[in-house]
């Protein structure tokens, strides 16, 4: 069968390579890819991006399935359009996706369906936003409504950050539209996880957890960004833990989806703060694998992603089991210079040809492109071409091996600016692994 991937990033890459493992599948195309996605066998890349042109894609070259790495074509309503031309998509509808198109939405809906998050107002005039921030005091929660690619959110720990989180977003306008309306949430002390599972719209297949690390620099400081890093499994998720997310958040909102006339179909991701206490919380829903969760989830997975997008789609999801490698994996990010500002660009990527050659060999690590395309072809070269550029995954016997070896791959590999955090994983890696 042929598969077509939405998308250009980590995410992308890693779903993608994946999927081409499968016996069951000939070609995956990736719309419209990296340079990494190029690079591999099996792997096709595609210059388009436009829904309509996509459709014509899918119908012409009879692919069998398409998923949706972005939350972008999600938000435009990919998922309609690919159904309404017959075409099978795993994700959701553009209704289902105001989980995460919307926090409005999603806060509304959270607390109709009973799903514990924090306290929250919504503004859309600065002047209440900043009586409000003085009423309540830091820290404090700032969020834009609509996407804004990881950068909209702001954890202000003094009155002076959130009045001017709430200024660059209100008055100033610089995320858009997504900005023009926002949320001010009460701020959560604990450990946030990443919990991810496939919805059939009435099944519920569980991931394997994992966490992620927001900040720019070590030790959790500097701006957040899409994610520096991430690692699977996430130690702070018991199966105690396991089960009580799952009773007090997946399942309400699988469920309320439905009773809403929205039946969920595709990744719902829930991020979520685990209290000192051991309560939980949902900080937010995304509608989509995580990125840099992804990698590290992939790189784990020993079952067939196709069977089990294939059972997804066709409403079978309680009819397979999926197997995980029992080691843990972690993902560091090699970031551009400036970002999450405005990244560098066009910057030569060295060290990277040798490292490829090896990880065709193996499957204890693979280095996962996001923001990379090629510069001159007959010197090889690949060039950053985003904020985050390589996601350098690694499989261990426990986080702190799998941490070692993913630094080790990473310090081969340069590009001038390069921002990269030395302490992923540092959460998950046990007294006994220090």
């Amino acid at each position: 069968m042929k598969l077509l991937v939405i998308g250009s990033g980590g995410r992308e890459h890693a779903l993608a390579w994946k999927l081409s493992q499968s016996p069951r599948v000939r070609q995956v195309f990736v719309a419209p890819g990296n340079a990494g996605t190029a690079l591999e066998q099996g792997i096709e890349n595609i210059g388009l991006t436009a829904i309509p042109d996509l459709v014509s894609f899918a119908q012409k070259e009879d692919i069998a399935l398409t998923v949706v790495g972005p939350e972008a074509p999600l938000a435009e309503g990919i998922v309609d359009i690919f159904r309404s031309a017959g075409l099978k998509i795993f994700g959701p509808t553009q209704k289902g996706a105001q989980l995460e198109t919307s926090k409005t939405f999603s806060k509304a809906f959270m607390q109709r369906h009973g799903i514990p998050t924090a306290g929250y107002a919504s503004f859309d005039q600065p002047s209440d936003a900043h009586d409000y921030i003085d009423q309540k005091e830091a820290p404090i929660v700032i969020k834009a409504n609509g996407l804004a690619a990881g950068k909209g959110v702001v954890v202000a720990m003094t009155s002076a950050e959130a009045h001017e989180a709430v200024d660059t977003m209100l008055v100033e306008n610089k995320l858009g539209e997504a900005g023009s309306q926002i949320l001010i949430e009460d701020y959560l002390e604990g450990e946030e996880a990443s919990f991810i599972v496939m919805s059939d719209g009435r099944n519920i297949l569980p991931l394997a957890t994992s966490q992620d690390h927001k900040r720019l620099l070590d030790n959790d400081q500097g701006p957040n960004t899409g994610g520096m890093g991430a690692y699977s499994p996430a130690q702070i998720i018991s199966p105690t833990l396991h089960a009580k997310i799952m009773r007090e958040v997946i399942y309400p909102a699988i469920q309320g989806m439905a009773h809403d006339g929205e039946p969920y179909t595709g990744f719902l991701y829930a991020g979520v703060m685990i209290t000192p206490q051991k309560e939980v919380k949902v900080l937010e829903f995304n509608c989509r694998m995580g990125d840099p969760e992804t990698q590290p989830i992939m790189l784990r997975l020993k079952s067939d992603l196709s069977l089990l997008l294939e059972h997804a789609v066709n409403g079978m999801l309680d009819k397979i089991e999926i197997e995980w490698d029992r080691r843990a994996a972690l993902g560091v990010i090699m970031a551009a210079g400036g970002y999450p500002g405005i990244p560098r660009k066009q910057d030569v990527i060295t060290g990277l040809t040798e490292i490829m050659r090896h990880q065709a060999a193996t499957d204890e690590f693979h280095v996962f492109h996001s923001g990379t395309t090629f510069g001159d072809q007959s010197k090889n070269e690949i060039l950053t071409a985003g904020g985050r550029v390589l996601c350098v995954t690694a499989l261990g016997e426990n986080i702190r091996l799998a941490h070692q070896r993913a630094y080790e791959i990473a310090d081969k590999i340069h590009f001038e600016g390069c921002q990269m955090r030395h302490d992923i994983g540092y959460r998950g890696m046990d007294t006994h692994d220090k």
